[in-house]
């Protein structure tokens, strides 16, 4: 393995005596893209707030392209190259997808801290903006209110948002989550197209998207790491059938 660009060092918190992710270790290089699954309750959605800034570890640390970042915030990790997305959306629904991009770009190029200047006359935040949409299929909508979207649109739309920012590191929760059988395939159709550069964690509901996504599965149980593996690695281990399913009957889900 290559020089890991995050790193994941025993992290651990609890909350209420309750230990919601306990011991955790890993390393990611690079352009990989990598699952995370678990029951609910596992310690995914906590493990990524760790991860991303919003909450501090009472253990451990993280790494982000060998830099120490456990203590940042979610606003300095982005500028220093980790983004994530949420199960539900956060884009600004009065904007358009064209100016919600251009004002991520803004802070990435920490020129936001300027409103007086109108967008519209930083003509490179907005031809970077058509670039990006552009290159993602999303070119379209650009114009379009982010309150008339469909849902499905609007998720990729979120994600755009978050490459505007540049980062190493993405972390996608649930990017499927509520929509259709149409828009689940649309959606992956669009994360297949996301730069080969950046680094995927992505935690995945439905197993059929995930291991047609991920190159390698992390499974947690109770706030551990049970298993980190290709993904059939984790569709023939024993212990991922028990703690996913509740019985090894349920092995042909996975």
């Amino acid at each position: 393995m290559n020089d890991p660009v995050l790193e994941v060092k025993d992290l651990k918190v609890s909350f209420g005596g309750v230990t919601a992710v306990d011991a955790v270790s890993f390393a990611v290089e690079q352009g990989a893209r990598v699952g995370v699954i678990g029951p609910n309750g596992a310690g995914k959605t906590t493990l990524f707030n760790l991860i991303s800034g919003w909450v501090r570890p009472q253990e451990g640390h993280v790494r982000l392209q060998g830099r120490d970042v456990t203590r940042s915030s979610p606003d300095a990790l982005v500028r220093q190259g980790l983004t994530r997305t949420f199960q539900r959306t956060q884009m600004c629904h009065s904007l358009s997808v064209q100016e919600n991009v251009e004002l991520a770009l803004l802070a990435r190029s920490g020129r936001s801290a300027r409103p007086w200047r109108p967008v519209r006359r930083r003509h490179d935040i907005v031809d970077g903006a058509r670039r990006l949409l552009t290159s993602l299929g999303l070119g379209g909508v650009g114009p379009a209110p982010c309150a008339m979207l469909s849902y499905g649109v609007l998720r990729q739309a979120e994600v755009a948002v978050a490459l505007a920012t540049e980062p190493a590191v993405l972390l996608l929760d649930e990017p499927t989550s509520g929509l259709s059988p149409a828009e689940t395939s649309e959606m992956l159709t669009f994360l297949a197209r996301l730069p080969e550069e950046t680094t995927l964690l992505i935690i995945e509901h439905d197993m059929d998207i995930l291991f047609g996504l991920a190159q390698r599965v992390l499974v947690m149980e109770q706030g551990r790491l049970l298993i980190d593996g290709t993904p059939d690695e984790v569709r023939s281990d024993d212990r991922v059938r028990e703690a996913y399913m509740g019985t090894s009957a349920g092995s042909e889900h996975l």
